[in-house]
């Protein structure tokens, strides 16, 4: 086993530990003391129709992140990758993002196979930071939003986490503004790269090599041709925009679903939309993976007097039941289905290589 090999295994050992660890503290959390009973016939009422409409909207919303990846992959280069390989880069994504705080690992390694499937690095990098960058700038015109139009009821439901949100809006905002940066000012991010570069040679992680300058020269030439690509497509990018916003709103419903599931009134299905969205602009930023623990804790505070009493906690345990760990699931066996298609690719070509070379080797 190469030395790659076993670091990407040992990083991603610690990162299911540091996972395993959090999820179970926080379900300890939302499960110690509770009335199961209660808890269970409760579930018990929740619409048939209605779950899976929830089911539906988190497969969705994993699902138009694909489609945009395939749709401006496609504007750049009409040969890329198709609609469902896209799709499995967004699950492949969610996965890593889920069990990585801040959710850094995603990308990276959706990097990774849309490299091996022959799609340019400088075309993929681009995709995947303009996806991000929608994603996040469409929750900050919400957050904001909600703070000049809604301020009064956001902040009488927040209460204590109303701080907690500030924060998050503030650390989106940033990102949004780097992520333009980077986007806008690719000299700057080329001057950048070589500094590191130089850095690690420096410090001997990296050997000096001719041939990695050129290759990041490379790299940042199709970077730049693709952001100006991009930029040209103003009607194009909209679109995007437009499916960023449904995307985001799919969970923001899923939430309003699960209180129509279990039959609850006095509470406007927008509302209930717009305290789901408060809840994501708090902790979407927060260096905890799939920000587990948190986003618990603040539901059940944002949401203890929407939800009936009897019907809180079976509510977080739909919610966040459907819109992460039962899509975590369904990404892991997408993410396991790649390993064993691209390890069966690898095997088969090595039966090729050796009977090329006279060996017996059955096929």
């Amino acid at each position: 086993m190469n030395t790659d090999r076993k670091q990407r295994i040992r990083k991603n050992l610690i990162n299911y530990t540091i996972f395993l660890l959090i999820m179970g503290l926080t379900f300890y959390t939302v499960l110690h003391g509770q009335d199961w009973n209660q808890i269970w016939e409760a579930l018990k009422g929740l619409s048939l129709p209605c779950l899976l409409l929830i089911l539906g909207a988190a497969l969705f919303f994993v699902c138009a992140e694909g489609s945009m990846i395939w749709y401006l992959l496609r504007m750049i280069n009409p040969d890329s990758s198709g609609l469902g390989r896209c799709i499995s880069y967004s699950f492949i994504g969610f996965f890593y993002s889920g069990i990585t705080p801040s959710s850094t690992g995603g990308q990276p390694v959706q990097l990774y196979y849309m490299k091996k499937d022959g799609n340019a690095l400088s075309d993929s990098s681009v995709v995947l930071m303009t996806v991000a960058l929608l994603y996040k700038f469409v929750l900050v015109i919400i957050g904001c939003a909600m703070l000049v139009f809604w301020y009064d009821p956001l902040r009488s439901y927040l209460r204590k986490y109303f701080g907690l949100y500030i924060l998050g809006l503030v650390l989106h905002v940033v990102l949004v503004a780097v992520l333009l940066a980077v986007m806008l000012a690719p000299e700057a991010m080329k001057r950048l790269i070589f500094q590191i570069e130089h850095f690690l040679t420096r410090i001997r992680i990296l050997k000096p090599s001719a041939g990695r300058a050129e290759k990041i020269r490379q790299f940042i030439g199709g970077y730049q041709d693709a952001v100006r690509f991009l930029a040209k497509q103003k009607y194009r990018m909209l679109l995007v925009l437009g499916i960023t916003f449904l995307q985001r709103c799919s969970l923001f419903l899923l939430t309003g679903l699960v209180y129509l599931g279990f039959s609850q009134q006095g509470t406007s299905l927008l509302t209930v939309m717009l305290l789901q969205a408060s809840v994501s602009v708090a902790v979407d930023m927060l260096p905890l993976p799939g920000a587990q623990g948190i986003t618990e804790l603040m539901y059940c505070r944002v949401f203890s007097h929407v939800f009936s009493q009897a019907c809180l906690m079976p509510s977080l345990y739909v919610t966040r039941g459907s819109s992460f760990y039962f899509v975590l699931v369904v990404s892991l066996l997408v993410v396991l289905l790649n390993e064993a298609v691209r390890r069966r690719g690898e095997t088969v070509k090595d039966r090729q290589c050796l009977r090329a070379a006279g060996h017996r080797y059955p096929l």
